[in-house]
């Protein structure tokens, strides 16, 4: 009994320690759900004056409204898009009717549509604040010469185009042809993956205890043919 012991306490205590980890992605994974429906309603709440937004700046998924017209100037920044490929996102300056300067992103155009004219247009546009984080250590430099950039970056964008370092993702833009397939906020892109960490914690957990299992028959196995 003394030899099985220790080995058993050993499986017990990693057993716990594995199962634990797994429930506490169980709760990481509520938390996540919880937030992911509250930004999920923020995003689809009724649209708000630009000069009602208490901080715009640096604010996220605010739903906004603006009127005004695009000044002519843009970035393209590459994109990917699913069932349809590389192509980018149009960010324009754009001068709202009460004089403010802010970045709009208009949505996506194909590669074949980069060198299409976009002129100065009068546009109204429902869509959301965002502020982005997409720039890491991997992300080339701005290619600002061809007005190519690889992520949105709020301060380079607003400092090349002239604006405030605003951002406004379009939902629906009325008042011009569309010349570009707006590409909306959600929170599609925003990660959950503790589900799948608590299965493999839990994994782990059974396995540790099939092998502590296992080693603790091996060690009744060698005891039986001992005192045979």
């Amino acid at each position: 009994m003394t030899r099985i012991l220790l080995p058993l306490l050993f499986g017990l205590i990693g057993c716990a320690i594995l199962a634990s980890l797994g429930k506490w992605q169980l709760d990481r994974l509520a938390w996540k759900e919880s937030e992911l429906a509250t930004i999920e309603a923020k995003i689809a709440a009724p649209p708000m004056r630009l000069s009602d937004v208490a901080q715009p700046v640096g604010d996220r998924y605010t739903p906004v409204a603006i009127s005004g017209r695009t000044l002519g100037r843009e970035l393209l920044a590459l994109v990917s898009v699913k069932q349809v490929g590389a192509g980018y996102r149009v960010i324009s300056a754009f001068e709202t009717d009460t004089g403010r300067r802010v970045l709009l992103d208009e949505g996506f155009i194909r590669t074949t549509e980069r060198d299409a004219p976009r002129p100065a247009v009068p546009m109204d546009v429902t869509g959301n604040l965002l502020a982005p984080a997409e720039v890491d250590g991997f992300t080339p430099e701005p290619d600002l010469e061809n007005s190519l950039i690889f992520a949105r970056d709020v301060g380079v964008m607003s400092a090349h185009l002239g604006t405030e370092p605003i951002l406004v993702v379009a939902r629906t833009v009325s008042g011009t042809d569309a010349r570009a397939t707006p590409l909306p906020v959600t929170s599609a892109g925003i990660p959950n993956n503790h589900l799948g960490y608590a299965v493999q914690w839990f994994g782990l957990a059974l396995v540790w205890a099939g092998m502590t299992a296992f080693y603790i028959w091996r060690i009744t196995r060698r005891g039986q043919g001992t005192k045979a």
